[in-house]
């Protein structure tokens, strides 16, 4: 088997653990929340890192992977920019409308798409453009109610969209940029991340619920629903980080609507959530939009891959190639050696599904 199928079948596996671990989370915690009424979401977040990290420590002592520290700076920092990130999303939901909150969510793939193009120079073709789009249009339609405005929201709002879409996009660069896999970025950050939650979230839980999380009645119902919800963390924790590094922040957002939408479905479907035919023409149209998303990605990562083999092949041919040739005891150059030799290729990874 060849690089190529190895890395796809990477790639598959990565977002089928995605799609499946985050469903399994959400029906979790939803009937934590809404019938258990555990409603303390951001100090449950620092628990599901807590044992993540925890996890991760076992699994290094046991040699499933190797430890490699690098640049701290950017370790912390990314850490805690992925904690302030999961609060403000947290601060966004509880002051606005739930349709307003499903709008930011939205605008977290516009958002990434603008900041990549500006400052990573990456480019996207139209037909990603409108299968991104189509994608977007349908999620509304499926999830987006009423939209109820206010300034403290639209900030907390603002805010949260650009630290996610920042973190994401760093989570991909540290990747590339230091060789780490995902694992090693996950295991390193993990405490920063833990860290900035666990001092921030009793008190953002207190201010949004008027409950404190420590005077909780602890059932053993509410302590086993907490624990699976826990161990189903570290699936998803592990595969956001490993979605992430082997495609792209985008990427990662359009599962994540994907998501959105199975859950819808699987809420109907299991907890007789209510339902319309918004909600099926939107799910619909979405989907639409990932499958076209898909396949241009695709279309688009084999041509770049042909294209590079090709060049590559005319690299390797100038090499073996005589740079010199010796016409009656004179040296000629060829003029062709150099444009043989670099090919003006650019190697930049494209946005895939």
């Amino acid at each position: 088997m060849g690089e190529t199928e190895r890395f796809q079948l990477g790639t598959i596996g990565a977002l089928t653990l995605s799609v499946v671990s985050s469903v399994s989370i959400v029906i979790c915690n939803k009937a934590l929340i809404s019938t258990l009424g555990f409603t303390f979401a951001t100090t449950l977040t620092s628990w599901h890192l807590l044992v993540t990290f925890s996890s991760l420590h076992v699994a290094l002592r046991m040699r499933f992977f190797e430890h490699k520290p690098f640049d701290q700076k950017a370790v912390m920092g990314f850490g805690i920019l992925n904690g302030i990130s999961i609060g403000l999303l947290n601060l966004s939901l509880g002051f606005n409308s739930v349709g307003f909150y499903q709008m930011t969510k939205l605008a977290i793939i516009p958002c990434t798409v603008l900041l990549e193009t500006l400052f990573l120079a990456k480019r996207f073709s139209r037909s990603i453009q409108l299968s991104l789009l189509v994608l977007l249009l349908g999620v509304g339609i499926a999830t987006v109610t009423d939209v109820q405005l206010n300034t403290l929201g639209s900030i907390l709002s603002l805010l949260a969209v650009v630290t996610t879409c920042v973190a994401q996009i760093m989570t991909n660069t540290i990747q590339k940029k230091f060789k780490v896999s995902s694992t090693q970025l996950l295991y390193q950050s993990c405490p920063y991340q833990a860290g900035t939650l666990l001092i921030s979230g009793p008190v953002l839980d207190w201010y949004l619920t008027n409950q404190n999380v420590f005077a909780f009645k602890y059932t053993t119902q509410v302590l086993g629903f907490i624990i699976l919800s826990c161990l189903i963390s570290v699936s998803v924790n592990f595969s956001t980080f490993l979605v992430i590094g082997k495609t792209s922040p985008v990427t990662y957002q359009v599962l994540g609507h994907l998501k959105t939408c199975l859950v819808l479905a699987f809420g109907y479907i299991l907890l007789r959530d209510p339902f319309n035919w918004r909600n099926i023409l939107g799910i619909a149209i979405a989907l639409g939009g990932m499958i076209l998303y898909s396949y241009f990605c695709t279309r688009e990562s084999q041509k770049k891959a042909t294209e590079g083999a090709t060049q590559s092949f005319q690299a390797r041919e100038a090499e073996s190639d005589p740079l010199i040739t010796v016409e009656n005891g004179s040296g000629v150059v060829r003029s062709d050696a150099v444009a043989q030799v670099a090919p003006g290729w650019n190697s930049n990874k494209d946005l895939r599904a």
